[in-house]
């Protein structure tokens, strides 16, 4: 029994790595939104509007991205959008098990890559901020994750859904 315990966790273990190993390397870590815009159209987010957007790529298919916007008082607010999975081999990405896309990601150089969602360009620039805080912006994406109590689901369903 020990034996086949410790060749199943040998297979994990392998399978794992395999994954990981899949993972274009400078994919990895977080990353920032230098800018977004419409094709054709003049950049209409950036930091520049005191808005950017968070995204985090693991080396084990962890996934998170957040909204970070400076408000008027000079603090920074965490909008969490979703916390999950992502795929990126041989230049087709997939987040959150949504369809894969080729040429989703295209790297400019090692700290910007490009990011295409239909008709949107985005440009990202590797995050440079300490480990720290990355962590911090990570649990909070995981609290999307987490989701509402079954209570608040209700309640929520009732007064603003009337169901």
């Amino acid at each position: 029994m020990k034996k086949l315990i410790v060749m199943v966790g040998m297979a994990v273990a392998c399978f794992c790595n395999i994954t990981a190993q899949t993972t274009d390397k400078n994919l990895l870590g977080a990353w920032f939104m230098e800018s977004m815009q419409y094709e054709g159209e003049e950049e209409i987010i950036g930091k520049a509007q005191g808005y950017t957007q968070f995204k985090y790529y693991g080396a084990d298919g962890e996934y998170a991205c957040a909204a970070i916007v400076l408000q008027k008082d000079g603090e920074v607010a965490i909008l969490p959008h979703e916390y999950g999975t992502y795929t990126y081999n041989d230049g087709v990405y997939s987040e959150m098990g949504r369809k894969a896309i080729k040429d989703a990601i295209v790297f400019i150089d090692k700290e910007t890559l490009k990011g295409y969602y239909f008709n949107r360009i985005d440009i990202w620039k590797k995050s440079k901020m300490p480990k720290e805080v990355v962590d911090e912006i990570l649990n909070y994406c995981k609290i999307v994750k987490l989701g509402l109590s079954a209570k608040s689901q209700k309640l929520i369903n009732e007064h603003m859904f009337g169901q």
